[in-house]
């Protein structure tokens, strides 16, 4: 299973593990991720004495080895477990979890089914925040789950941290709060100063940025946030909007190489106030 991080890829095994195994899940399932140390000696040894271990299951049914953020594991380790993967495959089903497939060695790609997750869409997290706060009795304004779901990106575990943090920092989630607890740019302030750059008003819209700058966001975090409000602004004209992004990507790249200066960003302000609308 690859895709993003937060999209339920670990969830969806331990799901369907559960459901399959039922009361043996305990017995007959094995799990490992990044934290354990997961080299060759561990494929040989413990998943290998897994593999090898005798465990009463229902017919048809198989043990499962659960490696998460295999994409981690050494060539050497895939490898070693390719060769475990073909000798137990009558007893035991390996379950790979990965943000990046190609990281994973073609042999073992080429013994598994691959499952591709995408990022989850907005009305996905926010139905499920909302759940959330409902079954914990936490007070919200809908422009509060509207601002988690921006920070979140898609990812589901990134909204559920946001919204346990905003909850009890303030035990309330607003906007407000929302944006204190992430410490990223207010997206108001940053669709001002694209408004301004499409009205060819440069020097509020550099009023407006120096203020986000002076306020301590690093230029990382400030044209981060451009980029997401941009992409989801619906009043843009298309055009506008695919030529801003095009700017904004070259500076997130000069930015990402290590040009972090308040003078990149302001360039970008004049290039934009300099597009046709």
């Amino acid at each position: 299973l690859c895709g993003p991080p937060g999209t339920g890829k670990t969830t969806s095994i331990h799901a369907l593990a559960r459901t399959m195994l039922g009361d043996a899940y305990k017995e007959a399932v094995l799990e490992l991720n990044a934290s354990d140390a997961r080299g060759i000696d561990t494929v040989r040894g413990r998943i290998k004495m897994f593999a090898q271990k005798k465990v009463t299951l229902p017919p048809g049914k198989h043990k499962i080895v659960i490696l998460d953020e295999a994409d981690s594991m050494t060539s050497q380790a895939q490898q070693a477990m390719r060769r475990t993967m073909e000798l137990y495959s009558s007893t035991t089903r390996f379950a790979l979890a990965c943000n990046i497939s190609t990281k994973i060695i073609e042999p073992i790609q080429s013994r598994c089914a691959i499952l591709r997750y995408s990022r989850l869409s907005d009305e996905e997290i926010t139905t499920r925040l909302r759940q959330v706060c409902e079954a914990e009795d936490v007070g919200y304004a809908p422009e509060g789950i509207d601002a988690i779901v921006f920070t979140a990106e898609g990812d589901m575990r990134h909204a559920l941290n946001n919204l346990q943090s905003t909850v009890s920092g303030f035990s309330y989630v607003s906007q407000e709060n929302v944006f204190k607890v992430c410490d990223q740019p207010h997206p108001v302030t940053v669709q001002s100063i694209l408004g301004s750059c499409s009205k060819k008003d440069l020097y509020a819209a550099i009023d407006l940025l120096q203020g986000l700058y002076d306020s301590g966001y690093s230029a990382q975090d400030i044209i981060g946030t451009f980029f997401r409000v941009c992409r989801s602004d619906s009043t843009m004209n298309e055009d506008v909007k695919l030529a801003f992004v095009r700017e904004i990507g070259f500076v997130h790249m000069r930015i990402a190489e290590g040009m972090g200066s308040l003078l990149q960003l302001e360039g970008l302000m004049a290039k934009l106030c300099q597009l046709e609308n």
